[in-house]
């Protein structure tokens, strides 16, 4: 029965790679001083009685680095799109032209630099917990297989596969996040 066990490694990397995947997204959302549509993901507005991206109800462009501009193809939704960017809490001031809403991204000060840091810390953090529970899944199969017989090499060997597997995820997240920091601190 033992010689039977494979650890589904593929699917254990899918899912890691998933986690990565999502702190990419967070990380995007965090304003670094420059302009990015990405930094709009988070907000929703309230169009035609259900929340929205604003990427639904307009065309987000960013023609310069401080600067994000959406086109709202509804008239009657910029009242909305305006508001719902007042209250995202992105710290960005709309200015209304015509259907266009213009998004001047303001200079981080050196405290506000900071909290986003320590923000993308919590992020990065989210991430490696994710990363150990899908090691500790991993790790449980591995504990049910020794269960049915597989030998103890085989289980160290396993071990050692999925630990090396963690290890290597659990860098690419401390990777980014000090990529990420350093991009958020560069002034």
């Amino acid at each position: 029965m033992s010689e039977d066990f494979m650890l589904d490694t593929d699917d254990l990397e899918r899912r890691m790679t998933g986690a990565i995947a999502s702190l990419r997204t967070e990380f995007a959302s965090l304003r670094t001083g420059r302009g990015s549509a990405s930094m709009l993901d988070p907000v929703q507005v309230d169009a035609y009685g259900q929340m929205t991206p604003i990427n639904q109800v307009g065309t987000v462009n960013v023609p310069e680095p401080r600067m994000v501009t959406i086109n709202v193809w509804d008239k009657a939704l910029v009242g909305k799109v305006e508001k719902a960017i007042r209250e995202s809490g992105l710290g960005i001031n709309p200015q209304l032209n015509g259907t266009i809403i213009m998004l001047p991204i303001p200079e981080l000060n050196e405290e506000r630099r900071t909290q986003l840091s320590k923000v993308a810390g919590g992020y990065a953090e989210n991430a490696r917990v994710s990363i150990r529970n899908i090691r500790r899944d991993g790790m449980d199969q591995i504990k049910k297989a020794k269960a049915d017989g597989m030998s103890e090499d085989d289980q160290k060997i396993w071990e050692s596969e999925m630990e090396d597997l963690t290890k290597k995820f659990i860098k690419t997240i401390d990777d980014q996040l000090e990529t990420k920091q350093a991009e958020i601190m560069q002034v």
